[in-house]
């Protein structure tokens, strides 16, 4: 089930991180982003100082969405990569593990094909954090006790407040 929510603990966000900051390393990237689709920003890496992470995570996933849609008018289910080419920075942008977006920011001091080549590693190192984190999820959420109000009906709302 793909729409459950995730929990993250410190130990799988530094997992998360330890994956990202070495992106940042061996791609020669200015930053690395992880967000999910929701556009909430889940972690970062390198220089992100004068970047606005909330609008930058809003306006991926809301990008994604829309390359989405443009998939699937054409047959395709989506396009897992993008890339934007700038006069000073790039990014290059992955789905991973169908649910979370990847951003790298990089300039000329590296190179698309380098980019490409660490985010296909990071991105399956990701991928495999980010499915251990689903089968958490929904094993904890299968053997979690039901909510607390499965119980009342409605007649028991209407008792309630009836005279």
């Amino acid at each position: 089930m793909m729409d459950s929510q995730l929990v993250m603990y410190e130990e799988d966000f530094k997992r998360v991180l330890a994956v990202i900051q070495r992106l940042v390393r061996d791609a020669n990237a200015k930053g690395v982003f992880v967000v999910d689709k929701n556009g909430q920003l889940i972690a970062e890496a390198g220089e992100v100082r004068g970047i606005d992470t909330t609008s930058l995570a809003s306006l991926t996933a809301g990008s994604i969405a829309a390359t989405g849609g443009l998939a699937k008018l054409i047959g395709e289910e989506d396009f897992p990569t993008h890339f934007h080419q700038g006069v000073k920075d790039n990014l290059h942008i992955t789905i991973v593990a169908k649910r979370m977006i990847l951003v790298v920011i990089f300039d000329d001091r590296s190179s698309l094909g380098l980019v490409r080549l660490r985010v296909k590693k990071a991105s399956g190192e990701l991928g495999k954090i980010f499915e251990e984190l689903q089968k958490k999820s929904e094993a904890d959420q299968a053997g979690a006790p039901g909510s607390p109000f499965s119980e009342i009906t409605d007649d028991d709302i209407d008792n309630l407040f009836s005279d």
